[in-house]
């Protein structure tokens, strides 16, 4: 006889509520019972209001010490992905040390979207699904971007993305070499591939400062490109990127709620909801079915995909 497959729950922390409900509500269950607050010298309280015995779950020590069946971390944005690696004395590679503390807390696999470096997957000792988030950004944009069309990534580290977005929405691709200067200051040096009179989309996995972005959109500016689009899966904004956006070359900034975007007055920002995505996501690995399918771009022109 088959085992019967366990009940699925989802309870969310309070990093991104609004998007746990919105995937709950693709998914069909009800989001969970929990009570999570602070006390007086900051620590973290969570307590789980339900039963979830034998159960096949996405909170981590509580619903281990309550006997879940098996638990997977939702990561939309996973943190410190960038310190990836060792390449300077004395400093940590703290996506590893995450991805171990994880496993330590009893985490079974892990659904994540846009990791900033691919090699973060080999961190885990347990099983990472990595979700894309092009599939959503490519069907807005192909509204958005009509004519000659070029695809620029802002860095040489994103020429693979950039090709990805360029190959699906049939557009040329070019790349900004630049300099970082310091954590929060970035300067484009110079541009290889042709811009002039194009419309042009920088694609990047993340933005916090938008000094990448807005150096980008200055330097294709002065090679002649009409409108300038940045397409980024996390917008995790601080305070200097705000004036820098509304400052920038940039006309819209396309990304998702993988993160609460702040609104920045006098900039048009759309942010796309990935609660389909990642619901589907959770569906699928909880009915042990493969999720390679959720890589595909649709094709609206001939009804394929790519």
């Amino acid at each position: 006889m088959f085992a019967l497959q366990p009940e699925l729950k989802v309870f969310t922390g309070s990093a991104n509520h609004n998007l746990a409900e919105r995937i709950c509500r693709y998914i069909g269950v009800p989001l969970g019972q929990a009570t999570i607050s602070s006390f007086p010298d900051g620590e973290t309280y969570v307590r789980i209001e339900e039963n979830i015995r034998g159960h096949d779950l996405i909170m981590v020590d509580a619903a281990r010490r309550a006997s879940a069946d098996r638990i997977t971390a939702v990561i939309p944005f996973f943190g410190y992905a960038r310190q990836d690696r060792k390449d300077q004395p004395r400093v940590p590679i703290t996506a590893k040390l995450v991805a171990n503390l994880l496993h330590a807390a009893g985490v079974n696999r892990v659904l994540t979207m846009d990791l900033h470096a691919q090699q973060v997957q080999g961190f885990f000792d347990i099983p990472v699904d990595h979700l894309y988030s092009a599939p959503v950004l490519i069907k807005y944009l192909r509204k958005r971007m009509t004519g000659k069309t070029t695809v620029v990534s802002p860095d040489l580290g994103g020429l693979k993305m950039a090709s990805a977005y360029a190959e699906a929405l049939g557009a040329n691709l070019a790349i900004v070499a630049k300099e970082r200067k310091s954590a929060t200051q970035t300067e484009a040096l110079y541009l290889i591939g042709d811009v002039e009179n194009h419309n042009v989309l920088l694609v990047d996995d993340l933005t916090e400062t938008a000094g990448t972005l807005s150096s980008a959109a200055a330097i294709v500016k002065k090679h002649g490109a009409r409108n300038i689009y940045a397409g980024v899966a996390h917008a995790v904004l601080v305070d200097v990127a705000i004036p820098r956006l509304q400052k920038s070359e940039i006309t819209e900034l396309v990304t998702t709620n993988s993160t609460a975007v702040r609104t920045v007055e006098g900039f048009k920002v759309m942010v796309l909801c990935i609660s389909e995505l990642l619901g589907e996501g959770i569906k699928r690995i909880h009915n042990d079915e493969s999720v390679s399918s959720l890589f595909n771009i649709e094709n609206e022109k001939n009804g394929k995909t790519s």
